[in-house]
């Protein structure tokens, strides 16, 4: 698997991953996470990812010379509380459904700790959505990540998850 910096021209097939992805939620009965509409027929969220490729913290993973995942790096998001230390955020993941089973937001995600330890940082933070099943938290505690602060947008449940990395890193919060 390769990851690799995207760009503008990438916006087209993460839309897509992300439209599969509502349809296969969707399919489950799961349409808490991220709704029923496609990405790619909502403006907003149509800017968010071109946002993302425009300030230079897409990473895009390819297996089999295709799009396969999409990871958005950069600041934490404006609902989020802050922590006093840096940090590397994870803004957007999300993984092509043809790719299920492949290790793609692993890879994703493994590629965000190496990044933040090399830019000096100590902690890696996503938030997901806390509702439904509770599985898309496990899915981040599975990957090294532990909970953190939960939060509440419009009704919708959050949850922060952090990662320590670097040398001597546990996880868990500084105390």
């Amino acid at each position: 698997m390769e990851i690799r910096h995207g760009g503008l021209g990438d916006v087209p097939a993460v839309l897509a991953m992300f439209d599969r992805a509502v349809a296969w939620l969707v399919g489950q009965g799961r349409v808490g996470q991220w709704g029923q509409e496609p990405f790619s027929r909502q403006a907003a969220r149509v800017e968010t990812v071109s946002g993302w490729a425009r300030g230079g913290g897409m990473r895009i993973a390819m297996l089999d010379g295709r799009p396969a995942g999409c990871m958005a790096l950069g600041a934490a998001l404006g609902y989020v509380p802050p922590v006093e230390e840096p940090e590397l955020y994870v803004q957007g993941l999300v993984t092509d459904r043809r790719f299920a089973g492949r290790g793609v937001g692993a890879a994703l995600l493994e590629r965000a700790v190496a990044e933040a330890v090399q830019a000096g940082a100590g902690l890696v933070r996503v938030d997901c959505y806390a509702g439904g099943d509770g599985r898309l938290v496990r899915y981040y505690e599975g990957r090294g990540f532990v909970r953190a602060e939960s939060f509440s947008v419009g009704g919708w449940p959050g949850q922060v998850l952090q990662r320590r990395v670097g040398p001597g890193a546990a996880g868990g919060p500084r105390p």
